[in-house]
């Protein structure tokens, strides 16, 4: 799992402004995306559930890991190889009764504890961040470089970083052993997507 981890997109349709979702998605994971992450904060259960049906039969076409942020129950409809949850949502071992142990189960994590109680709790990943301010997430928790180490060194749960991550900062996390970037709008602001994929794939 920890190679799917590697170029982890997290979408975000406002960002795209107004052009094809499915294309710029499609586009991100033909140019390297390894994991795509299905977020969508203002979509409405209905168009949630429709964009994960498709999600998942272009994941599957390009076999890629195809994750659900915060829904349990679209995960389990689309078939998706896992969920991501928040501290605020459904507890870790509730969200495994629900999915089943054959399914990924990814939870953010902003500090040690958080990130010991994940790995204790069962999870197979965990989202740490957000390393940089962040315009995708206003209310975002900055995690330092300090408490990344400390979550590396006590936690061997593969881990992917996520927040104003972009090929300029990424050196920031040189000698730490990092699993994968989530990332969101320095992909899909590009207008050339898959080029910036390509691009991410020979810096990784």
């Amino acid at each position: 799992m920890k190679e799917k981890l590697k170029l982890y997109l997290v979408t975000g349709s406002d960002i795209l402004k107004g052009r094809d979702f499915y294309k710029c998605v499609e586009d991100a994971l033909k140019g390297g995306v390894t994991t795509l992450q299905l977020r969508e904060k203002n979509a409405n259960g209905k168009e949630f559930l429709e964009k994960a049906y498709k999600l998942r039969k272009l994941t599957k076409k390009y076999n890629v890991l195809f994750i659900i942020n915060d829904r349990v129950d679209i995960a389990m409809l689309c078939d998706a190889d896992g969920v991501h949850v928040g501290q605020s949502d459904i507890p870790l071992k509730e969200v495994r009764k629900l999915i089943g142990k054959d399914k990924i189960i990814g939870i953010s994590a902003h500090n040690i504890e958080e990130a010991v109680d994940a790995k204790n709790g069962g999870a197979d990943y965990i989202g740490v961040g957000a390393m940089f301010n962040t315009t995708t997430k206003n209310d975002a928790t900055i995690v330092t470089v300090e408490q990344l180490k400390e979550i590396d060194e006590k936690v061997d749960i593969p881990k992917v970083l996520i927040g104003g991550i972009n090929l300029d900062n990424i050196y920031t996390f040189k000698g730490i052993n990092i699993d994968g970037y989530a990332i969101v709008s320095a992909i899909l602001r590009c207008d050339d997507i898959y080029s910036e994929c390509v691009n991410w794939t020979k810096s990784l």
